[in-house]
């Protein structure tokens, strides 16, 4: 699964630890996610949904269903 995390923290000014404490993990866990080595739970990401003010499917897709 691949994600847009990376653009959206960046574009709402917040630092990968800003984040990280927004959503209750550590800062390596969303270089991880941001980084697609990590798929995170689906706790954590409605998580990062909220955080970013967007839709968990407006951030997260599969490799071969990015919508343009």
């Amino acid at each position: 699964m691949k994600n847009d995390i990376k653009q959206l923290r960046k574009a709402a000014g917040l630092r990968q630890e800003d984040l990280a404490n927004k959503v209750g993990v550590s800062r390596q866990t969303i270089i991880a996610v941001e980084n697609d080595k990590y798929d995170p739970t689906l706790e954590l990401a409605m998580k990062l949904a909220i955080a970013l003010d967007k839709k968990v499917e407006d951030i997260f897709f599969l490799n071969s269903l990015k919508q343009v």
